[in-house]
């Protein structure tokens, strides 16, 4: 297992992760490295078109990956953060398609788990955030469940507590106003 400024030097190297988020263990890579992110995917055995939440310290970690939006809808977006809650946003036109899954929208979130914000944070980036499993097998809890099951093939695990949710995050789109995936209560 991993302290912080190992996981950002994993993160920073083009490395894939495993960190602790609200109510799982997420994996992670910066997004604008297509091989970390065809890593990752390789090692969940993700299908291209699930597309990645993408998570950063504040909406401006998270800008650069987002298409322009208006005030009112960045507004209501911001106003659910640091929290529990994903929004579906219109992408930048030039972001991998591992993270959109080939489709014209992104969902960010700034988290409401310090030290996933703190890797964000020291890291200068927002990274992805999927749940640290194999697809079809239940997330992972904790960091010796992580290193247990997929250890070998990451760079870092980081060791932290996740914050005691019982579900994901929330999924929102922010135009239509649908709840795409509902999440737990706080």
């Amino acid at each position: 297992m991993a302290g912080l400024s190992e996981t950002v030097a994993a993160l920073a190297a083009g490395g894939v992760v495993a960190y602790p988020t609200e109510a799982v263990f997420g994996l992670g890579c910066l997004p604008d490295h297509p091989d970390a992110l065809a890593r990752l995917a390789a090692i969940k055995g993700r299908t291209a078109d699930r597309g990645m939440i993408l998570i950063g310290d504040s909406f401006e970690q998270l800008r650069p990956y987002v298409a322009e939006l208006d005030a009112e809808t960045e507004a209501r977006v911001c106003a659910t953060w640091p929290g529990a809650v994903s929004w579906v946003l219109p992408a930048r036109a030039d972001l991998h398609p591992l993270v959109t899954g080939g489709r014209g929208t992104v969902a960010v979130r700034v988290p409401d788990h310090a030290l996933a914000r703190a890797l964000c944070t020291e890291l200068g980036s927002a990274i992805t955030s999927t749940s640290a499993n194999r697809s079809g097998s239940a997330p992972a809890l904790d960091a010796a469940t992580v290193s247990a099951s997929m250890g070998e093939q990451l760079d870092a695990v980081l060791d932290g507590a996740t914050g005691g949710r019982t579900a994901p995050s929330e999924i929102r789109d922010a135009i239509s106003g649908v709840t795409l995936r509902p999440g737990a209560p706080a």
